[in-house]
C-alpha cells in the first residue's frame, strides 16, 4: 500500500487569495462607513428640517421618510403658508422643504421669507408643477432643489443631505429637460414656448371677490354679500385683470388658482 496521499481538490492555504487568508474562517471584514463623519448629517448632530404641503397624505409620506432617517431630524410640519410662517420664526433649522401650491397662499412667499429670515438655510420645493416657469423661478428666489412629489428615481431623505452638503436635488426628468433647455440655447435655437410665470399678489378682499366670481356669482351678488357697491366690485376685478394680464373671469379664477392665491 502506497504512503502517498491522494492530491486534494482544495487549494493550499499558501496559495489563497490574500483577501481571504485576511480575515479568520466565517467572519467578515468590517464594512466601511456608510456616511463619512466628515459631511454634514451625522446621528449626534442631525440635520434640522421643516416640512411645509397642503397634501395631508404627501406630507405623510415626506415626514415617514425623513423620521427613518436617523442623520435628520424633522423639527416641524404644517399644511399653509400661515403655519410656515410661525414655524419660520419660533425654529431653528436647515433645510426647509415647501410645496408652492397652499390653500391660502402661494410658498414662494415662503421661500422669500426663509431666505430673509435665515440667510444661510437651504430650501427644497416639493410640486406637481413641473413646467419650466415654477423650476427656474424658484431657482431664481433661492431654492437650491425641486423634487416632483410623485416621480421615481428619487429620494426625499437623500435631497436634504445632498443641499446641505454642497449639491442640488432636482428630479432626475426635470434636470434632463433643463440641460436641454441650456444645450438649444447654446447652440442658438430657441427653446420650446411656454406660457410665462404670471406671479401678482392680490389683496385680501380682492382675493374675497374672486372667490365668489369662482363660484358663479355675478357683480351685484358680490356686492349684497360684502356690502360694498356693484362699482367697487366691478373696480376689484379690473384691478385683478390687470394684475393676472388676463382677459376674463374664467381666466382670472384659472390662473389664481394656478398660482395659490385662491
Amino acid at each position: 500500500m502506497s504512503d502517498t496521499t491522494p492530491p486534494s481538490d482544495a487549494p493550499d492555504a499558501d496559495h489563497l487569495p490574500e483577501r481571504r487568508k485576511a480575515s479568520p474562517p466565517g467572519l467578515c471584514p468590517p464594512p466601511e462607513p456608510l456616511w463619512p463623519h466628515f459631511l454634514t448629517g451625522q446621528e449626534d448632530a442631525p440635520v434640522r428640517v421643516l416640512l411645509i404641503d397642503d397634501d395631508e397624505f404627501m406630507r405623510r409620506v415626506i415626514a415617514q421618510e425623513l423620521l427613518s432617517d436617523m442623520r435628520i431630524q424633522l423639527e416641524g410640519q404644517g399644511s399653509s403658508v400661515r403655519d410656515g410662517r410661525r414655524l419660520l420664526a419660533t425654529h431653528e433649522f436647515d433645510v426647509l422643504m415647501v410645496d408652492l401650491r397652499l390653500g391660502d397662499g402661494s410658498g414662494f412667499d415662503l421661500i422669500r421669507e426663509a431666505r430673509k429670515l435665515h440667510r444661510y438655510c437651504e430650501i427644497i420645493v416639493i410640486s406637481a408643477l413641473e413646467d419650466d416657469a415654477h423650476v427656474m423661478h424658484a431657482f431664481e428666489l433661492g431654492a437650491t432643489g425641486y423634487l416632483l412629489k410623485h416621480a421615481w428615481l428619487q429620494s426625499f431623505a437623500e435631497a436634504v443631505l445632498q443641499v446641505v452638503n454642497g449639491g442640488a436635488a432636482i428630479t432626475p426628468k426635470l434636470t434632463r429637460r433643463l440641460l436641454t433647455r441650456m444645450n438649444l440655447q447654446g447652440s442658438g435655437e430657441r427653446p420650446p414656448t411656454e406660457t410665462p410665470l404670471r406671479e401678482a399678489t392680490l389683496t385680501a378682499r380682492e382675493r374675497e371677490v374672486l372667490r365668489f366670481v369662482a363660484r358663479g356669482c355675478v357683480s351685484k351678488e358680490i356686492s349684497v354679500r360684502l356690502g360694498i357697491s356693484g362699482q367697487t366690485v366691478n373696480a376689484h376685478i379690473k384691478n385683478i385683470y390687470k394684475k393676472l394680464h388676463v382677459h376674463s373671469r374664467a381666466q382670472a379664477v384659472s390662473l389664481a388658482t394656478h398660482t395659490g392665491q385662491l
